[in-house]
């Protein structure tokens, strides 16, 4: 046993053991690590003869060599490379266990920085060629953690341009695994949001046009995927909840409210907090990008068009077809370019009985920006309105067709014709309520963007807000000197009396419209009965509620002046933005009103409804969206129906006797009998003939004389 021990004690011969007392006191070991470091170079000169084999020993001389290389830094100086030139040599005939070790070690080096990560990565995806699926999963691992390390602390900008040149050589290669890895590795850095520069971004539009198929798809999903939710954003919600909350309060505030039945005004207040939620929305999510990858693109119009010459000779399956067509959609919805021939080409694919036809509307209507020419976008209407929208096709084909022409209008509406609008709107008594619910959006969404196309009963009722804002033609910009709704800052509010303390604690709080003890008041109000607030610019004395009446008495003329005054003569805090809400609330629900205005003024009926908001992609669910309600089998509405009668009770009458213990009717009785002893009486029943009623009141007749 002593023997035994002082055989495992040995320290030439237990390498873990002494590679722990070096990493403690190197320079009391130098003489044991000495011995190893010759019987590594014997071992390696012997490997080198047969290196198709796999040796343990140098297994485990290269693991301890690799351990501890950093206290001996001079005597294994040209280790690193010793190992770099072994795996270049031998590489493809090494025995995989003995690869994967010298690279290991290779691993260990480079963390301990005694190895450049240019040259590792170099060899690493001169390995790639080897046919090792394990293999290339750890390198390829390696380098995207050993980068990810690199910029840990901060980036280290000239080590990652060099790194990015080496990586777009890679993806020129010709060896399809080394292409393949690179753009893994560039792919899986900006996920990570480690390299989400726009030259990580460019170098791999460079692999859409790869000639190996694999490569092109693998770009191409990047680019049409989306971005992962930050974690910052729930705070940042929060705070948009809160300032979301102050703007209804000053909705509910400043709700005009009239002698109207409950009921109108409930609506009406609904319509004005939906009216505040809608503004709030649209302010965050036009910051927000769908997919930050392809905002920088630095030539998207060279791209999408070299995108498109490759599609138009594509020969390969038709779901990559749809992925190129769904990356060159994008790219002209969010850049906004222009490629006419794009257009024409997604008619050929829009027929009820194509494959995927659903995804092909969706691109439809993502490459139509409101900068499309309408020649280009009209024939696509046309198309989708001709092809699906008729009573040749089931109710879910016309009901997808609307939904199609509704989302390209969204994003374009100038290549809707008034006789198509029209017809397309009469589908809104359709008996199909799927088919009705998208006429009627449509007929909703042209309401806001062009309300003289509708016939004059489907444009809805004006708006003070519609009022001021005018039909915009194709290509014209508008551009605001003011802040729609600023005029309402004119007049001192309640709040401005109470922070400046020249009025009461109490009169500074939003009014409750839906409290029982508010009492709502019209146009006939006398000035305030809260607090007396003053008016900046004519000196008079209202309430609040009356301010924002003396708004919609403006003409639009004379709120954009008042608006632009006020704009230029002040900072506007959180308060009088939350006015401002309030105030655009009132007027999106108040009716424009002729005899405030000028009389010479045409009325134009337009709709008062929620709109259809336009982002920068279009979800599949907005064209496929069929409220029809599916027919069951016999054996469905049976389930249903035995579930409908659990815990139910037996049907039939629920009266009784009024006494349990009488005795049952004639009638009751009757139904227990034989047949055969009921039958006269129901044969009684029968229909008579003319004749048997003639003898029968000869019989009478005779009978009454007989007795007189």
């Amino acid at each position: 046993m002593e023997t035994g021990q002082s055989n495992n004690n040995r320290l030439p011969n237990n390498l873990p053991q002494l590679q722990n007392l070096i990493k403690r006191d190197a320079a009391s070991y130098a003489d044991e690590f000495e011995r190893q470091h010759s019987v590594y170079a014997a071992t390696i000169v012997i490997f080198e003869q047969n290196p198709s084999v796999y040796n343990e020993q140098l297994h485990e001389l290269v693991m301890f060599m690799a351990q501890v290389a950093h206290c001996y830094p001079e005597q294994l100086n040209e280790f690193p490379q010793e190992l770099m030139t072994l795996l270049k040599r031998h590489a493809s005939v090494l025995h995989p266990e003995m690869r994967m070790s010298l690279v290991k070690a290779l691993v260990l080096l480079r963390n301990k920085n005694l190895l450049s990560p240019t040259d590792l990565h170099i060899l690493f995806f001169q390995l790639l060629r080897c046919q090792d699926k394990a293999l290339r999963k750890f390198l390829q691992q390696h380098i995207v953690t050993d980068i990810k390390n690199l910029n840990a602390k901060s980036k280290n900008m000239k080590l990652n341009k060099e790194l990015q040149n080496f990586m777009y050589e890679m993806l020129k290669a010709k060896y399809a695994v080394a292409a393949k890895t690179a753009l893994n590795v560039m792919m899986d850095l900006y996920r990570k949001r480690i390299w989400n520069d726009a030259k990580t971004v460019n170098i791999i539009t460079t692999a859409c046009f790869h000639k190996v198929t694999k490569i092109m798809v693998t770009a191409l999903k990047f680019f049409i995927g989306k971005d992962e939710e930050e974690e910052g954003n729930n705070s940042e919600s929060d705070s948009e909840s809160e300032g979301e909350q102050v703007a209804l309060r000053a909705a509910v505030m400043a709700y005009r409210v009239n002698k109207k039945t409950k009921k109108r005004k409930q609506k009406r207040l609904d319509k004005a907090k939906a009216f505040v939620k809608k503004s709030k929305k649209e302010k965050t999510t036009k910051v927000n990008m769908d997919f930050s990858a392809i905002h920088l693109i630095h030539d998207p119009q060279d791209m999408a068009e070299r995108l498109y010459k490759r599609l138009e000779k594509m020969n390969e399956r038709f779901e990559v077809k749809l992925m190129m067509m769904n990356l060159i959609s994008r790219l002209i919805g969010i850049h906004k370019l222009y490629i006419p021939n794009f257009y024409a080409m997604l008619q050929r694919y829009l027929n009820p009985n194509q494959r995927e036809v659903t995804k092909i509307m969706v691109f439809g209507a993502q490459a139509a920006h409101e900068e499309v020419p309408p020649d280009d976008v009209e024939p696509l209407v046309r198309t989708l309105a001709n092809n699906f929208v008729t009573e040749r096709y089931s109710n879910e084909v016309m009901a997808m067709g609307l939904n199609a022409i509704r989302e390209l209008s969204v994003r374009n509406p100038y290549g809707m014709s008034e006789d198509l609008l029209q017809d397309l709107a009469q589908y809104k008594s359709h008996k199909d309520k799927g088919v009705a619910m998208a006429a009627r959006s449509l007929i909703v969404l042209y309401r806001d963007k062009n309300p003289l196309l509708l016939a004059r009963k489907d444009r809805g009722a004006k708006t003070e807000l519609k009022a001021e804002d005018k039909e915009q033609a194709f290509g014209e910009n508008k551009a605001r000197s003011f802040i729609p709704g600023a005029e309402i800052l004119a007049f001192k509010t309640e709040d401005d009396e109470s922070e400046s303390g020249t009025s009461d604690s109490d009169d500074g709080e939003w009014v409750d419209v839906e409290h029982p003890d508010y009492v709502a008041c019209d146009d006939s109000d006398e000035v305030g009965s809260k607090g007396n607030i003053e008016i900046e610019d004519e000196g008079k004395v209202l309430s609040t509620k009356q301010a924002v009446k003396e708004v919609m008495k403006l003409t639009p003329q004379e709120r954009a002046e008042k608006a632009e005054d006020i704009v230029c003569t002040r900072f506007l805090t959180d308060k009088d933005f939350a006015k401002i809400a309030a105030v655009q609330a009132a007027k999106y629900v108040e009716k424009f009103s002729l005899s405030k205005k000028t009389k010479n003024m045409k009325r134009k009926l337009e709709a008062i409804e929620e709109k259809t908001e336009a982002g920068e992609l279009v979800s599949l669910k907005n064209i496929e969206m069929i409220y029809k309600k599916r027919k069951h089998d016999r054996e469905a509405r049976l389930q249903t129906v035995m579930a409908g009668r659990e815990g139910r009770e037996k049907f039939g009458q629920r009266k009784g006797k009024l006494n349990p213990n009488a005795s049952t009717t004639n009638k009751q009785k009757n139904k227990g009998k034989n047949f055969m002893m009921m039958k006269h009486k129901v044969k009684g029943k029968q229909k008579q003939s003319f004749r048997d009623k003639q003898m029968k009141l000869r019989k009478a007749l005779l009978k009454q004389q007989k007795y007189k």
